[in-house]
């Protein structure tokens, strides 16, 4: 069985790697097609074809033209060129074609209409709202493209029940669980480069979208600091908003020496050395259907605290500690206990430990997602 992995711009690239590793183990031919690879990406192919098959001449000028406007700008046709015209043969001549994430609907929609006929197409719905309303003409249209696949697969009940509200048929729709995952081990210069706490330290880690709410825990955090609780804040990862005004209001309360701030694409092992030095993982997200995030640092046994949005509220009862979504004084209030004693943070530690260790693998979603492409190939023999 021939398999065309496709997230053209490797928006979920460890989630890719281990699930293309994982079917290639199982026996099927996987290529993974995204863009060409940056310093800051750790795919290593175990058993499957890398391809960069998308954005290769953008990828080309990032160098020269940053990460501004024109570069997107530059994006968007590159990608738009090579949906309505370009090489698709990698794709076509597959089995499957498991599309994870769609860059630019008005784009995609012209290479989806194109493989139409000729090959199985399988979408892996990661959110259901695309880019959770951040996304502008990013997303338009992103329902309307649903409908051109074959099948559709869901992590968790909060996507499947909005899909079914957005009146896809139920029988398209599959649940795979996800696993687990582990970002690349820290080197010693990753865990170098990041100041070790002199008192406990919160963490928010990831791409810094409004979805997530990281505002929210700025909030939260000035509040406590105001209050007299002494902890960090370490914000790491790439903005996709303007982080000036969080920054500014910590500087402005007087509280600038708590906050540890690491801006840009960060390499995965630099992300595990700020998960390795933190006392406490803090997911506040507005709304989610589910946090690779939170699935990659569960294994480090720290502390987590979350939104009851999406799967986080379908979290089994002391896996986290919850707070409503959106509400910052609530937050802060459940960011106390853990802050002030360390017992605590320790056995809610184990708690998230234990609940990684004892979730599905790999393995098996690879056997369940094998399961899927076989029933669709033979119903279209």
């Amino acid at each position: 069985m021939k398999v065309a992995m496709v997230d053209p711009s490797l928006f979920t690239g460890r989630y890719d790697d281990s699930l293309c590793a994982a079917l290639a183990d199982q026996g099927a031919q996987v290529t993974l097609l995204g863009r060409p690879m940056r310093a800051t990406d750790a795919i290593v192919p175990q058993g499957y074809r890398y391809s960069p098959h998308f954005f290769r001449r953008s990828e080309a000028l990032r160098d020269r033209l940053g990460e501004g406007r024109a570069f997107r700008l530059a994006k968007a046709a590159d990608h738009a060129i090579a949906c309505a015209l370009g090489d698709l043969r990698p794709l076509a001549t597959a089995d499957i074609v498991h599309v994870q994430w769609l860059p630019l609907a008005p784009a995609d929609q012209l290479m989806l209409k194109r493989l139409a006929g000729r090959v199985a197409l399988v979408h892996t719905v990661h959110n259901a709202d695309a880019y959770h309303a951040d996304a502008g003409l990013q997303g338009r249209g992103y329902r309307a493209l649903l409908d051109r696949f074959d099948a559709l697969l869901v992590h968790g009940d909060t996507t499947h029940d909005a899909l079914v509200g957005q009146g896809v048929d139920p029988a398209r729709i599959h649940r795979t669980p996800h696993p687990p995952m582990r970002l690349a081990p820290a080197s010693a210069t990753d865990l170098a480069a990041v100041p070790p706490p002199v008192v406990p330290r919160l963490l928010f880690f990831g791409t810094i979208r409004p979805y997530k709410g990281v505002d929210l825990l700025v909030d939260a955090c000035i509040a406590l600091w105001r209050a007299g609780h002494r902890f960090e804040l370490a914000i790491a990862g790439k903005p996709f908003m303007n982080v000036a005004p969080m920054v500014d209001a910590v500087a402005r309360a007087g509280f600038a020496d708590r906050l540890v701030t690491d801006f840009g694409f960060l390499t995965e092992g630099r992300l595990d050395a700020h998960m390795a030095c933190a006392d406490i993982l803090v997911f506040p997200y507005r709304h989610i259907d589910s946090s690779g995030a939170f699935l990659s640092a569960l294994h480090h046994g720290k502390p987590m605290v979350t939104s009851d949005a999406g799967m986080f509220g379908q979290l089994p009862d002391g896996v986290a500690v919850r707070a409503p979504a959106g509400n910052a004084p609530a937050l802060a209030q459940a960011l106390l206990p853990l802050i002030e004693s360390a017992a605590i943070r320790r056995d809610q530690g184990a708690r998230a430990r234990a609940y990684g260790e004892d979730m599905g693998s790999w393995r098996d979603m690879a056997t369940r997602t094998i399961d899927i492409y076989k029933a669709l190939l033979a119903a279209r023999a």
